[in-house]
């Protein structure tokens, strides 16, 4: 008897961590669940990011303008869906890649901090998810989304060590745990797994670690 294969949509938001999803992250995520055997589901969302920055200088590129869905298809080499168009039926599990731009494209917390909006669709998808009891990843800077949106349960999750974000997504309602970036922190009632990443980094090789460590964990709860 064959096991069967678990869909876990995966939500980008660009390409870039700087304005966009972190490359690092997205790709350790579709790595690890391609090494599963999963069946990947990659979307964004069809909208224009909040700004553009030039990732070699590290400043705002003034003047440019990019779609979040077009940026996003760099990573998913073109296998990308319309967020709008899944719905939590079609998937076992979802995980969000961290990088600004889930605080700048799929929410508004770079910007508005506690008083952020979730994109519409974002936030219907992981509502729904959780009302299905479907586990729900998130990495680096994405509990930010889970903490606005499934505030009221009062989700377990990490941001690693800094007590500026942790405060904010405590504030949204959230019960913050400090985390190493190659572990997770699992909230087995909720079936949310979040892991620091680049929010500690340093480098590539930590990062991985607790990126294969959410994956894991994610198809488990599947």
């Amino acid at each position: 008897m064959t096991k069967e294969t678990k869909k876990i949509g995966v939500v980008l938001s660009g390409c870039g961590f700087l304005d966009g999803a972190e490359i690092h992250e997205s790709t350790l995520t579709l790595l690890a669940l391609d090494q599963a055997g999963a069946e990947i589901v990659a979307m964004a969302p069809q909208e224009e990011q909040m700004h553009v920055v030039d990732h070699a200088a590290g400043q705002e590129a003034g003047g440019e303008a990019r779609s979040v869905f077009k940026e996003s298809a760099r990573i998913a080499r073109g296998e990308l869906s319309d967020i709008a168009e899944v719905q939590a039926g079609d998937l076992d599990a979802l995980i969000f890649p961290g990088g600004y731009g889930a605080a700048k494209n799929l929410s508004s917390f770079a910007v508005d901090g506690t008083g952020m909006k979730v994109n519409g669709d974002v936030e219907r998808l992981v509502r729904d998810m959780r009302e299905a009891g479907k586990p729900l990843g998130f990495i680096c800077i994405a509990p930010a989304v889970a903490a606005k949106v499934l505030g009221p349960d009062h989700p377990r999750l990490t941001v690693g060590k800094d007590p500026e974000t942790a405060a904010a997504l405590e504030q949204l309602g959230a019960l913050h745990v400090e985390c190493p970036v190659d572990d997770i922190v699992t909230d087995e009632r909720l079936k949310v797994v979040s892991t620091p990443a680049y929010m500690l980094g340093p480098s590539i090789a930590p990062v991985a670690q607790g990126i294969d460590k959410l994956v894991d964990k994610v198809l488990e709860l599947a």
